[in-house]
Formats: C-alpha cells, sequence, structure tokens
C-alpha cells in the first residue's frame, strides 16, 4: 500500500490509541511523534511523522543515539557516540578493541594497566601506526603505588608517541605521571584560551578524589616536573589555570577496582563538587562528566544519562566480545553468571594496603583463596612465622608449590621487571610474603586470559553485577551468542536500547499509558 502524499511529504501517520500501537510507534524514535487526545478529549495516544490533524497536546522532535549525552564530548573527542570501551587491564581491552571502536567513531582505551613496559610499549606503536591522525582513541595509565617508576615511563612513553587521549585510573592521589599527562604540551591558542595536546579521562570513585582532578594541578608537582626538565614552565604557569582532567569519568558498582557506590548517589555528589569548583576557579570551559559501573543493558545506560552524564563507559561486559584478550574458557563462565555471582577479592597491584576488587565468584575459587593469603599476610610477619599447618594449606590448597620454590618464580620476574623489589624483599621479610602472595593474583589473572585448564578454579575474572543484567538482557537474542558479540555490536545495542527508553520516558512524562513493552529493547544487528 502507498503512503498518501502532499507536495512530496509522507501524510501524518493515524493516532493510535491501542497498548500495542503505542509501543510501536514509541519505538520510532527517528521521527517526531506527537500526543493526542481522542474523540472524549480525555483519551491520550500518539501520531508519528508530519504533524497530524485534530488536537494535538504536544511534540517530541527525533531521538537519536548520537544526542543521549553532552554534545561537548563528542565535539572535543572527534566521535559520534558518546561512549567509551573502558580499558580493562593485561591488555584484556586490546588494540583490536581501540581500533574497532575508533573506526565506529565511539572511543577506547588500551588495557595497559598491570602489563609489563614492553607490552605497553609494543600496543602503542601498534595502534599509533594504525590509527595515525585519529583523536579517538588512548590508552590506560594506571595508578602503581608499589611501581612509581614504570608509571612515570608509561606516562613519557604515552606522551612520545603522541597517544591522544589518556584514561587515569585507580589514583587515590596526584602523582608525577598523571600531572605529567595533564600538563605536557599545554600552550595559547589564538583566542587566548590554553588548549591541550593530550586530553586526559579521569575515572574516580570518591570525592575527595574527584576534587584533585577538577582543581589546578599542584604547584608542588608542577615545580617539580620543570626542576626535572620534564615540564616547561610556560606549560607549568598554564597547568595553574585548568583542572588536571576536563573529563571526569564518575565509576560506580563496577568489575575490578570499586567502592561499590551507587551510580545514582554518586553522580550527582560529583556533580555538584564540579560546579563548585569550576565557579571557584573560574574555568572558561566547562568539565563533563561521565559515567561508569553497572552500565550492563540500556536501562541503566538511560539512568546514566538521566542522572547527568556527558559519556558513559561500558568495561566488564566487553570482556565477552570478539576482540576481548580473555580466553574462551573464562568468556564462557562470565556468559552464565547472573548478578549475585561477584564477590569481593585482595587486588594484586595494591595487596599491602588491603585495597579489594570485584570478581566472578561463580565457576572460581579465587576471591576465597586470595582472601586467605591476605589474612595470612596480615597476621604473621613473614613466610616463616607462618603455623606449619596453615602453610601447607595454602601450598597444597592454594599456590600448589612450596613457598621456597615461589619465591624463585617471583625473584625471577622481578629481575626482569624491577630488581630494586628482590633487594626490599631480601631485608623485609614481610615484603618478602607480600610478593610471594601477589604471584598467586597476578597468576590468576593469567591463567584466566590464556585458559590455563589446571588452574580454572582459579581464574581471576574482574566482573560486576553489570554482567548478569546483560546476559538476562541479551538471552534468546543474537548476542546471546559469543561470535556475535563484537564491542561495537553491544555499543550500538546498548546505545540504541537507551534511546528508545528515553524516548518512553518521555512520554510518560507527558500522560501516555505506554504499555511494559514500550520499555523494553531486545538486541538486533545494527549497523
Amino acid at each position: 500500500m502507498s503512503v498518501l502524499t502532499v507536495a512530496g511529504t509522507p501524510a501524518a501517520s493515524p493516532p493510535v490509541f491501542s497498548p500495542e500501537g503505542i509501543a510501536a510507534g514509541a519505538r520510532q524514535i527517528r521521527n517526531p511523534v506527537h500526543v493526542v487526545s481522542g474523540p472524549d478529549g480525555r483519551e491520550l495516544g500518539i501520531a508519528t511523522g508530519p504533524v497530524p490533524g485534530g488536537p494535538v497536546l504536544g511534540t517530541l522532535p527525533p531521538l537519536y543515539p548520537e544526542w543521549l549525552g553532552g554534545r561537548t564530548f563528542c565535539e572535543a573527542h572527534g566521535v559520534r557516540f558518546p561512549y567509551v570501551a573502558g580499558e580493562m587491564a593485561n591488555g584484556i581491552a586490546t588494540t583490536r578493541m581501540v581500533s574497532a571502536m575508533a573506526r565506529a567513531q565511539m572511543l577506547g582505551f588500551f588495557g595497559a594497566g598491570g602489563l609489563a613496559y614492553p607490552d605497553v610499549e609494543r600496543a602503542v606503536h601498534s595502534l599509533a601506526q594504525e590509527l595515525e591522525s585519529r583523536p579517538n582513541w588512548g590508552v590506560n595509565l594506571i595508578h602503581s603505588p608499589a611501581e612509581p617508576e614504570l608509571e612515570f615511563r608509561v606516562a613519557e612513553l604515552l606522551l612520545r608517541c603522541g597517544v591522544p587521549r589518556i584514561s587515569a585510573s585507580a589514583f587515590m592521589e596526584l602523582t608525577p605521571a598523571v600531572v605529567l599527562c595533564s600538563a605536557h604540551g599545554l600552550r595559547r591558542g589564538a583566542d587566548g584560551a590554553v588548549v591541550r595536546r593530550t586530553r586526559l579521562l579521569a575515572k574516580v570513585s570518591r570525592p575527595e578524589v574527584a576534587e584533585r582532578f577538577l582543581s589546578p594541578a599542584p604547584p608542588v608537582l608542577l615545580d617539580h616536573l620543570v626542576a626535572r626538565g620534564k615540564l616547561t614552565r610556560q606549560e607549568a604557569d598554564l597547568a595553574a589555570l585548568v583542572p588536571v582532567a576536563e573529563d571526569i569519568t564518575v565509576e560506580a558498582d563496577s568489575g575490578g577496582h570499586t567502592d561499590n557506590r551507587p551510580l545514582s548517589a554518586l553522580l550527582p555528589r560529583v556533580a555538584a563538587l564540579r560546579d563548585t569548583l569550576c565557579h571557584r576557579f573560574g574555568y572558561r570551559r566547562p568539565v563533563r562528566l561521565g559515567a561508569a559501573g553497572g552500565l550492563g543493558t540500556p536501562d541503566a545506560v538511560a539512568a546514566a544519562f538521566a542522572l547527568g552524564a556527558s559519556y558513559v563507559v561500558v568495561g566488564s561486559v566487553n570482556q565477552t566480545a570478539t576482540e576481548a584478550g580473555l580466553s574462551d574458557e573464562a568468556k564462557a563462565m562470565l556468559c552464565d553468571a547472573d548478578i549475585s555471582d561477584v564477590s569481593m577479592a585482595p587486588a594484586a597491584d595494591m595487596f599491602e594496603l588491603g585495597v579489594q576488587l570485584q570478581v566472578l565468584s561463580r565457576g572460581t575459587m579465587f576471591a576465597q583463596r586470595a582472601g586467605r593469603l591476605h589474612a595470612a599476610y596480615r597476621a604473621h610477619g613473614s613466610l616463616e612465622e607462618i603455623p606449619p599447618a596453615l602453610r601447607a594449606t595454602i601450598e597444597r590448597d592454594v599456590l600448589r608449590a612450596p613457598f621456597d620454590e615461589v619465591w624463585q618464580r617471583t625473584r625471577a620476574f622481578w629481575e626482569r621487571r624491577d630488581p630494586a623489589e628482590i633487594t626490599r624483599a631480601e631485608a623485609d621479610p614481610k615484603h618478602r610474603m607480600a610478593l610471594v602472595f601477589r604471584w598467586y593474583l597476578g597468576s590468576s589473572s593469567r591463567w584466566a586470559i590464556t585458559g590455563e585448564e589446571s588452574r580454572r578454579a582459579d581464574y581471576q575474572i574482574w566482573c560486576g553485577p553489570a554482567m548478569g543484567a546483560f546476559n538476562r538482557w541479551v538471552a534468546g537474542t543474537f548476542l546471546a551468542e559469543p561470535a556475535n558479540r563484537s564491542v561495537v555490536q553491544i555499543a550500538l545495542n546498548l546505545l540504541e536500547g537507551a534511546a528508545v527508553l528515553t524516548r518512553a520516558h518521555q512520554l510518560r512524562t507527558y500522560g501516555v499509558p505506554l504499555p511494559t513493552e514500550a520499555f523494553a529493547y531486545p538486541p538486533r544487528e545494527l549497523a
């Protein structure tokens, strides 16, 4: 049946008042939708397309996924969509993933955290060569309190290779490395505004940490970098006029490092802090807030944008993407997870500080076994002080090797990476114990990446409740099949679904009686 047109314009669709018709019309997000009243003046329905005849109570313009976040984010980073594929450490967020996101006009970060310097160097050179002048890709700089020299070397590498975007994560304090990334290359533009060569996105989960990134860099760190010849005096002076980061990613209950904060409480708190500090320091440009953690369904993504996020960062669910650097065995375990199949466990990189991260608990004993190691570390001053019965249990059930054998493996690792750690361990028995126990935590992540079958029960897989929510959402759809889970298809479906749900909520505020199916978006193949 042809569509009636007038002077080349499609005729208005007839108003619909049935639940099925309203749900179908609401999903046509790329068309304007009109709220109309029925003949009795009390019943509400909708019509799509050109303005229909009869009483129109309100009109919503077309809605695109591209428009969900802050326009300035897309402009600043040269992307079409306000969407970021977050860094997943140990290279789980691969160069393939970053490249796929860049070519899809989104932003992705390589997971450099936990990798040795040569591995990061190879990845950075590969991305720089492949993506050349594209601005929409980046690499992670993770806070490494146990390895500050490595942290600084990675920062210098990223700047030297011209990495356009850097995601700073797990920082509790500002360090010379992160301040260097923020201030290096600052200059005045033709209009007098401060221009950044490298853009820093800071991932935070606490207001006090957010305040440090929202403020100008501390003079003591800037002066230190100038004295070392790492910054010019002009760069340091300009750094005093701008925040350390102009994109603050508010990280809620996420996989990996997390404070388990709910986004609905954390993001408004940081937003209020942002507004206070921007006013206090008189910044000329707005500072954008992003949302991360717990984003595994269109509902969650739509809620993040409704809270005021300019962009969203999706992490854990991308571990099941085809481009992810995780074994098929570990991906299959993640695909079986529900929202409660997670627990907290000691973090390898901050073991001595007692910092924990969120991991998958279904199908693996890692959380319990790592917890036993940390309890032994807290209770004893050295490996030799551990009671024989406890030592035998740890060696048999957790390490599967004697302490001395694990120490030799650990020693060989640090001889390659940082011999100073061996010197310190030989002088400090408690530090030696920490390194031995950290061997298990570090190895457990590698076992999950390589798919070491004999250590399946020891896999450390970073995971939050969003993974289970994602699995429920994609069940019975094409995304239930792992082979179809490209990082771009995941992104496009989350954004499309968020737009559909946003339109449904808009219509509901007009009083339109939407059925429950209007708030459901099943994944489908998108281009």
